[in-house]
């Protein structure tokens, strides 16, 4: 199974969602801000990306505006994780607001995570 790219400049945040997913079963690469996301997500081509948008340096959406104009990555599905919601304009296929329903964060990485 591909990985699962959990982006979060917060480390508790970012270590507790990475824990959660572990225990799921899912691989897991993380990332504190947009430019190391676009590394990893560049690098291990994930089968999902859990994006936070409020983040220093590169913020979420100057990461989702790389990865659509890069199409190698493009296609990857997203879930923004943040505490403003959904901005319908970053075309997310998911958006969960913070503090998030554990169940539902999981139901939603189930339903949006690719296999291949």
């Amino acid at each position: 199974m591909k990985p699962v790219l959990v982006v979060d400049d917060e480390r508790e945040i970012r270590e507790a969602i990475s824990e959660i997913l572990r225990e799921e079963g899912y691989d897991v690469v993380a990332a504190a801000d947009g430019k190391e996301a676009l590394l990893r997500l560049r690098e291990f081509h994930p089968s999902l990306v859990l994006l936070d948008l409020m983040m220093p340096g590169m913020n979420g959406w100057e990461f989702r505006a790389a990865q659509m104009g890069d199409p190698t990555v493009s296609s990857i599905p997203v879930i923004i994780v943040s505490a403003l919601g959904n901005d319908t304009s970053l075309k997310a296929q998911s958006a969960i607001e913070k503090p998030f329903d554990l169940a539902h964060l999981l139901s939603e990485v189930k339903r949006l995570a690719v296999t291949a």
